[in-house]
């Protein structure tokens, strides 16, 4: 799952060394949280107009979850 988040982000933005993702640990529901770091710059990219393409990151990393039956956030930072 990480390593989707990551060529997402990777493929977004201007500066693909810069694009990391830290995990939290599973809370009380069993959700494990992404965290999505990129550049200053680039944060635009990731997020996209009205949230759009940070709304599909989402979906897709949902989508992904689901056929291993986990659930995941993911949180732009």
């Amino acid at each position: 799952m990480k390593e989707l988040l990551t060529a997402i982000a990777r493929g977004l933005v201007e500066d693909p060394d810069a694009v990391s993702v830290t995990v939290d640990e599973p809370d009380e529901e069993g959700a494990v949280v992404y965290h999505l770091h990129v550049a200053e710059n680039d944060m635009g990219r990731v997020i996209g107009k009205q949230g759009r393409i940070a709304k599909a990151i989402r979906v897709v990393m949902r989508a992904a979850a689901t056929r291993t039956n986990d659930k995941v956030s993911v949180e732009i930072d």
